[in-house]
Order: structure tokens, then C-alpha cells, then sequence
């Protein structure tokens, strides 16, 4: 299997298939890149795909240490830098696009064209003047329970979790093969990065990204409402939106075959 070193000596696992521009794939927390198994075979007809594992997840090392979301952003940079990435489409899904917004913080554009992000909120806290957050993970109670079940009963939690991240029913064997990829995350990786993420608020920084992007919104997410990655595409000045009114959190398994085919008119356009 392919790694990369990172510049803090951690082995990150990832994926690379096809020829062409690169699209670097960046999935969510708990997951792996395997949860693109869907969208990879025809995404890598026309250009050159790499799924990155995050650390602490998938096939990528575990440590005890570093799931802050600059790290992670580092990470992504440790990536392009080792394989040698240049005019970049990065995607993000979930979690993956504050990664992307913290890269853009601190890396600005380099070696990128344009992103994807795929249903993120800018805030996952609720305020008096944000209610656009996560449905339960939306103040320092509700992450010291998410916390409390991730670690007390993994499995269980993984199998809610998957439930409630899909508008459709896959077939068994990819729900086995998805679970156990979810298994691979240990859950003091899972708790301290989302103890870090919980608490950015990006609203600040998104209306001065000038980055080409689209945002990709499903209407039917249970975990974080549409409103507030429609907040992101109406507040970044180059940012475009497109909804998917059948799909929850995992829209490019809810509408696989729409995903595919914006992506790759995104890459085309």
C-alpha cells in the first residue's frame, strides 16, 4: 500500500488511481477514503485521483497525538509536497473542509486550483445568533456525550452513525465493508479531533477565500442541516452551490451517479 511520511514522522495511507489533473479526496470524521469506492472508478477516467486516509483513520497510523485541524491541513500539504501536486482540485467532505479552510489560512493557495466541499457548516456550535450547527454536537455537553458513546460502545455508535449519515439503504456487504473501515478508527483519535473541531468557527476567514469552489448541499442531512453549508457557498465570493434534494450526509453515495458527474463537470468546466 502507498504511503506518505508527514512532516511529524506520522504514515498516511492513500489511494491513487488514473491519469490526468489531480482530485484529492479528503473524507470525514470516523470514515476513510475507502468511503469513495463509489465515485473513484468513474472519477479517474479523466483525471488522476488520490484518496487520503486521515491519520487515525483507515489504513493511516494511529498516534496519541495531533488530531488538531492545522495538523491536519499540514498534513494535506505533507501530501501534495511528497507526491509532487500542482494545480490541484482538492474535495472535502464534512470534516475535510475545514481542513481545506485551515490550509487555506495557513498555506494560502499553493499548489491548488479550486475545491469541492461537500456538506460542512462553517460553525458547528449553536449561538444566540448560529443555529445552522451540528443536530447533537453543537456545544461542550453534547461533545462530552458523543465522546462518552464512541468510547463506551464503538460499534454501536459506528452503526447509528452510518444510519444516520445515509437517505438510502446500501447493500449488506457494502454496509460490512464501510463498518469495518469505520472500525479501523481508534476512538482517542476520533475524540480529540473532534474536541478540536467542534469549537472553530470559519466565518471569519470564508468571505476572503477567493479560491473557485462549489459547495455541494444535501437537503435531506439529519446531521447538519443544509443552511449552514448554504452559508458557505453564498458567503464565498468564487463559491458555487448545488443541492441534492434526495441525499443526507453521504450525498455521493445517496446520488452517486449526480455527484459524479458534477464533479466531473467541475473539473471540466
Amino acid at each position: 500500500m502507498p504511503f506518505i511520511t508527514t512532516s511529524d514522522g506520522i504514515r498516511l495511507h492513500y489511494r491513487d488511481e488514473g491519469r490526468g489533473r489531480p482530485l484529492v479526496m479528503i473524507h470525514g470524521w470516523t470514515f476513510s477514503g475507502q468511503f469513495f469506492h463509489r465515485n473513484v472508478p468513474a472519477l479517474s477516467q479523466n483525471a488522476r485521483v488520490i484518496t487520503l486516509d486521515l491519520r487515525g483513520h483507515g489504513d493511516s497510523d494511529k498516534p496519541e497525538h495531533s488530531y488538531r485541524i492545522p495538523r491536519l491541513a499540514a498534513d494535506l500539504r505533507d501530501l501534495l509536497e511528497a507526491l509532487e501536486l500542482d494545480d490541484v482540485t482538492v474535495l472535502g467532505w464534512s470534516i475535510g473542509c475545514p481542513i481545506i479552510w485551515s490550509y487555506l489560512e495557513l498555506f494560502g493557495k499553493t499548489r491548488l486550483r479550486d475545491a469541492i466541499f461537500v456538506q460542512q457548516t462553517p460553525r458547528q456550535y449553536f449561538s444566540s445568533e448560529w443555529k445552522f450547527g451540528h443536530a447533537a454536537c453543537y456545544d461542550q455537553a453534547g461533545l462530552a456525550e458523543t465522546i462518552q458513546k464512541l468510547t463506551l460502545a464503538p460499534e454501536e455508535f459506528d452503526k447509528q452513525n452510518f444510519s444516520d449519515c445515509l437517505a438510502t439503504e446500501p447493500e449488506e456487504d457494502e454496509r460490512a465493508m464501510l463498518l469495518a473501515e469505520m472500525a479501523k478508527s481508534p476512538a482517542y483519535a476520533r475524540a480529540a479531533m473532534m474536541a478540536d473541531h467542534t469549537v472553530h468557527d470559519w466565518r471569519d476567514l470564508l468571505p476572503h477565500v477567493d479560491l473557485p469552489a462549489l459547495m455541494m448541499i444535501a437537503e435531506k442531512d439529519a446531521v447538519l442541516v443544509p443552511e449552514g453549508p448554504s452559508w458557505v457557498a453564498e458567503n464565498m465570493p468564487n463559491c458555487q452551490a448545488l443541492r441534492f434534494e434526495k441525499s443526507s450526509h453521504m450525498l455521493f453515495l445517496d446520488e452517486t451517479e449526480k455527484f459524479n458527474e458534477a464533479v466531473k463537470e467541475f473539473l471540466n468546466r
